[in-house]
């Protein structure tokens, strides 16, 4: 899921140790378009969850290096990295127990409690399932991981207020770095 085709795949595969190696965690790749306009697109953050342009200046300088020398796309394409968003993707197990509480959409690729899509708000992870509370209905459905190709979060007043949070935060805890070495 964090790579929808063979060739994201492979990509993954060269480029998740170059990004753990700058500090960063693949969120999701994609290469898309044709053959004369394509574009890799790559959302990454590090372990706690944050990216700044900063970071996607680094990880994108790290990244172009190994593109360049392993020459892994024919043609020509535009690398863009960049954060994951406050509506984010959800492409790794965690990320459905970091964003319990907020609501998502999901996809599967089969049918699972009578449906293949689900929105609703996450209740967590249990073994390798994605729990989610659906509108309407009394018991939390349990997904398998393994069966989602596409999970999204909501983009609702909470999940803000959370993306708020998250950059005070972030601000406060620059600011106290920053008298610290004054």
């Amino acid at each position: 899921m964090r790579g929808k085709t063979a060739e994201d795949q492979k990509l993954l595969e060269l480029l998740d140790p170059v990004a753990e190696a700058a500090g960063y965690e693949i969120v999701r790749l994609r290469l898309m378009g044709g053959e004369h306009a394509r574009r890799l697109q790559i959302m990454a953050e590090t372990p706690d969850g944050e990216m700044v342009v900063e970071d996607c200046a680094r990880l994108s300088r790290a990244i172009s290096e190994i593109m360049d020398a392993a020459d892994p796309v024919s043609g020509e394409y535009t690398l863009e990295v960049s954060s994951p968003g406050v509506d984010r993707p959800l492409t790794r197990l965690k990320d459905f127990a970091n964003y319990e509480g907020h609501e998502a959409r999901i996809e599967l690729d089969r049918v699972a409690e009578g449906r293949k899509r689900f929105r609703g708000v996450l209740a967590g992870v249990e073994d390798e399932n994605v729990a989610i509370d659906l509108e309407g209905e009394e018991a939390t459905a349990l997904v398998p991981f393994a069966w989602v190709v596409e999970a999204k979060l909501i983009l609702t007043d909470a999940l803000m207020k959370r993306g708020a949070e998250e950059r005070a935060a972030r601000l406060v805890g620059d600011e106290t770095q920053q008298e610290t070495s004054e």
